[in-house]
């Protein structure tokens, strides 16, 4: 395999060349994942999570391998983690070489395959440590790959050669500059008498006249020395380094000139290609770094049993939120979700707080993590990739002034109808909360009526308990038109108004929740009065 055609995240060059053109690429954007709370630790710098979506089966595959190896070699992430700064500097060097324009600055060339070189032998020791424990093709392939240069004839000579010129820059201490003046005895003009390897000390003239003894002490001023930089503003002290930096580069131009040659043929072709790997580096190890984190608080993690798009599949025995898992110290609480022939869309109602939007996001972040390639936060699972994950949370936020917050709200819904396909997902918490129950629940059954028959997966979070008394007339009108099945979910609730979080496949009983969030707080009729009498008493 060619360096070039490498990926971590992609099978092949042809899998790579799909995603970037948009194949394969579900449409999940950022504001889908801020409002499913997807945690700060999956955030990377150099690329938007979004780009990394994908629905292709074999890509997700790869990745999980790739993902199961940094899991179980600590080792790959500490690599990582010592070879993107060396990269970040390769990155700062080129771009202060196109901001100052010069691209001769031989110096430069040199540290930058010192930075390449330090870049490879960090891959080398890790890679050569951990060959036999890697397993996915990934990192198999990147070993060979980096072990078979590294060992090469030509990297060896690439290593003596740079070698040989840094000792000899290196070992520069000091610069001779001579200096002519002007009549008033103003520096006009300047040039290096010598490049020393010794330092120069501050001495004292009358000390050194005294002595007779100039010839073996050419190093030692005349004067104090006075440190670099002294009363100067930035602008000369620049001027002063790029002069000095000058100097050295026309001395060692005509043994600097071939090596320059080296790098534009060689050094430079093979760093792009590390560069270009830098975002999934960065990638893998925030998702790697989750996954051990779940791991750690003793989440279940499973890799997903990945089926045909077109089977609508979704099933999870132990689903659980990972957001709300790193948060909390208490024991998550997980439940099972299927999507079937019986229920394509479900109606979740249940207490405030009592768990709803935990789960709506939890389905939605499983999603998400597999379509990254990532292992999914849960027991058991079995899902089919989608073409999108459309979301419809209250923000608080929206713009009323000229729809009111209703309309904003029908206004956002209606974008997600014209986005939307069987193969969809869509999310929606707590939608058309801004108006009463009897407009509510009449625009919600015309939506999911529209959602049933476009045939998306759909979970639909809702306080509007009224709502699961449509659902037969919804199913009814909407299997006319060959729509999916729509059934309800109950986000469940112990005696005495405990919340259990508890999701249940289940007709809901809105006047049992009602009557047990009052009792909770003592507002039912008898509570109410036992307090009344009791004052007056």
């Amino acid at each position: 395999m060619d360096f070039h055609e490498f990926s971590l995240i992609y099978p092949d060059s042809a899998a790579k060349a799909r995603h970037e053109d948009g194949v394969g690429t579900p449409d999940i954007d950022m504001f889908t994942l801020e409002e499913l709370g997807l945690p700060e630790i999956l955030e990377t710098r150099s690329r938007d999570l979004s780009e990394f979506f994908t629905m292709d089966p074999e890509v997700i595959r790869y990745r999980i391998a790739t993902f199961d190896d940094m899991l179980r070699c600590p080792a790959l992430t500490e690599m990582l983690n010592k070879l993107v700064p060396v990269l970040n500097d390769i990155k700062e060097l080129r771009r202060l070489e196109a901001d100052s324009g010069n691209t001769d600055d031989y110096l430069s060339s040199i540290t930058e395959i010192e930075l390449y070189v330090s870049s490879i032998r960090v891959l080398q020791e890790c890679l050569t440590a951990v060959k036999d424990q890697l397993e996915s093709p990934a990192f198999r392939a990147l070993a060979t790959l980096v072990i078979e240069l590294a060992e090469s004839d030509y990297y060896r000579e690439l290593n003596q050669k740079l070698e040989e010129l840094t000792q000899r820059v290196r070992e520069i201490k000091s610069v001779t500059v001579g200096v002519n003046l002007d009549a008033q005895l103003r520096p006009s003009s300047a040039g290096v008498l010598s490049v020393n390897a010794e330092p120069f000390k501050s001495g004292d003239v009358l000390d050194k006249i005294l002595r007779l003894n100039f010839k073996s002490d050419q190093y030692t001023c005349i004067a104090n020395l006075v440190p670099f930089g002294k009363k100067q503003n930035e602008n000369q002290k620049m001027a002063l380094s790029l002069a000095f930096n000058s100097a050295i580069n026309d001395v060692y131009r005509s043994s600097l000139r071939s090596w320059k040659k080296i790098v534009q043929t060689y050094v430079l072709e093979n760093t792009e290609f590390l560069l270009d790997l830098m975002p999934e580096f960065e990638f893998l190890v925030r998702g790697t770094q989750m996954l051990h984190a779940l791991r750690e608080k003793g989440c279940p993690l499973c890799v997903p049993d990945i089926r045909p798009m077109k089977e609508h599949a979704f099933s999870a025995r132990g689903l659980y939120n990972p957001c709300v898992a790193l948060k909390i110290e208490d024991e998550i609480v997980a439940n099972d979700l299927v999507f079937d022939e019986k229920a394509t869309i479900y109606v979740l109602t249940g207490p405030n707080r009592g768990g709803k939007s935990v789960i709506t996001c939890a389905l939605g972040l499983a999603q998400i993590m597999m379509q990254l390639g990532m292992y999914v936060p849960a027991e058991e699972a079995s899902l089919s990739p989608v073409d999108g994950i459309y979301t419809h949370f209250p923000t608080g936020a929206e713009d009323t002034i000229d729809k009111g917050r209703l309309g904003e709200e029908c206004a956002r819904l209606g974008e997600i109808f014209d986005c939307i396909t069987g193969e969809s997902l869509v999310l929606l918490d707590e939608s058309l909360s801004s108006t009463g129950s009897y407009e509510a629940s009449y625009i919600a059954a015309e939506v999911l009526g529209g959602l049933a028959h476009v045939g998306c997966r759909c979970l639909f979070s809702t306080h509007l308990h009224e709502l699961a008394a449509e659902i037969d007339r919804i199913n009814e009108r909407s299997m006319k038109d060959r729509g999916v099945a729509i059934d309800t979910l109950v986000a469940g609730i112990e005696g005495e108004g405990k919340r259990s979080f508890r999701i249940t496949r289940a007709k809901p009983d809105g006047k049992s929740y009602a009557r047990d969030i009052a009792d909770s707080y003592g507002l039912t009729y008898e509570s109410i009065l036992s307090r009344v009498d009791g004052d007056k008493a």
